[in-house]
């Protein structure tokens, strides 16, 4: 869309129940504003006053609105129209630019908004034009993402108060994969939430509990075990206080089973929907991808070839690419705290999974930190700056990942 040709820009106000809009000329002019319900009707009168100001298929007017979701930007996402999500604090600083006595007003920061895009359209990027299916995939790896890290903050809590009370459960469970999120252990705790009546459990009631958990071999040695462990020597709480904190156990554990589930359910729905995504193989292809790394990764950067220019801005947006600061006699080189935190975790996943799943990948990584000095975080930060570049390429020019074009230097000082 050409400078020229976009005369009309309009700035919503977005809010929980109703929304402000503004449009202004490309002279800053008010044009019109409006104040619409969050709501079907509202969105109509939103569509016919874009409508009515020439918005059109052919030369539809921008749209800025300080988030990227909800029912509101699904429908102005509609066509071609290009909708710029400003950051909140962005926004701010603007508001400063037009007025210094700090008034703030629902209107005005939607006519702020408007103004945003007519002097700084080129400094702000628009939201990628995905496909149905990479936005579907997007919705549900983050959930899957979002559910795992709900997992682990309540597995944490039910660790931190078995320390207080109940050792001998974490002893039983250190040896599984998994510990507390297993279904053995919750059958355990759930059939003694306190140490001392985790000490009268049979062998019998030991072994139903790890059959109910649907656990098929070893049976008999792990009941064993289990037993020896619960009729150690252990300190105890004072009777009440303990009977006290079984309960406070299992309500926890309540929460824990139904985040257990709601990750299960979510990882099995993007091994379904992921697969069938063109750039699936080529994500694939990359060691230390699978399926649940690579949905994520594909969640965050889309499939929009057009979004980033280079493999530069992917780089910076993933949070790998270092950053210089320099004023006058001082300079210096330090990570990104501006970035995509999914991303930048997967990144992190990604590239501790490659040491092991590619030989060029553990050669680059013992080159950064034998010959580099870099410290271990530093080191796989620098290969997952690499591989997102590499993945960059791969995906415009539609090819597999090969290891001996990723990692020509490495391998051949590995050999």
């Amino acid at each position: 869309m050409g400078r020229k040709s976009v005369l009309i820009y309009c700035g919503i106000d977005w809010a929980e129940r109703s929304h402000d809009v503004a449009l202004v000329d490309d002279t800053g002019q008010l044009l019109a504003k409006r104040h619409i319900t969050d709501g079907a009707a509202g969105y109509k009168i939103l569509l016919d006053l874009l409508a009515e100001y020439g918005d059109s298929e052919e030369s539809p007017i921008p749209v800025a609105i300080e988030t990227s979701r909800g029912l509101l930007v699904a429908v102005l996402r509609t066509g071609k129209r290009q909708v710029f999500a400003i950051n909140p604090m962005a926004a701010a600083r603007y508001r400063d630019r037009h007025s210094v006595s700090r008034k703030k007003s629902d209107p005005g920061d939607a006519l702020v908004l408007a103004n945003i895009l007519r002097t700084d359209m080129h400094a702000h990027r628009p939201l990628p034009n995905d496909s149905d299916l990479g936005r579907a995939i997007a919705v549900l790896a983050r959930a899957q993402q979002d559910a795992t890290w709900n997992r682990q903050m309540i597995a944490n809590q039910l660790r931190s108060l078995l320390r207080e009370y109940y050792p001998a459960a974490l002893t039983a469970v250190e040896t599984w994969k998994n510990g507390l999120c297993r279904p053995e252990a919750h059958e355990l705790l759930r059939l003694a939430p306190t140490p001392t009546r985790a000490a009268k459990l049979t062998r019998t009631q030991l072994q139903a509990a790890l059959k109910r958990a649907g656990r098929k071999r070893g049976i008999e040695v792990e009941a064993e075990r289990i037993r020896e462990v619960f009729r150690s020597d252990w300190a105890h709480q004072k009777p009440l206080v303990e009977d006290a904190l079984g309960k406070q156990m299992l309500a926890l554990l309540i929460q824990l089973e139904a985040a257990s589930q709601a990750a299960d359910d979510l990882a099995e729905a993007v091994e379904e929907a992921f697969p069938q995504h063109p750039d699936a193989e080529v994500i694939l292809s990359f060691p230390g991808l699978g399926v649940q790394l690579g949905a994520r990764v594909l969640a965050e950067i889309g499939d929009d070839r057009t979004r980033f220019a280079d493999a530069r801005g992917l780089k910076a947006y993933a949070g790998s690419s270092p950053i210089t600061r320099a004023s006058g006699k001082k300079s210096s080189i330090t990570r990104r705290w501006v970035k995509n935190d999914r991303l930048n975790h997967v990144g992190y996943l990604w590239a501790f999974s490659a040491i092991t799943a590619s030989p060029g990948a553990k050669a680059h990584y013992r080159r950064r930190r034998d010959d580099h000095g870099d410290w271990h975080a530093a080191a796989q930060r620098n290969l997952f700056n690499r591989m997102i570049g590499q993945l960059f390429y791969c995906l415009h020019h539609n090819k597999l990942f090969e290891e001996d074009i990723a990692f020509p230097t490495q391998l051949a000082g590995a050999a």
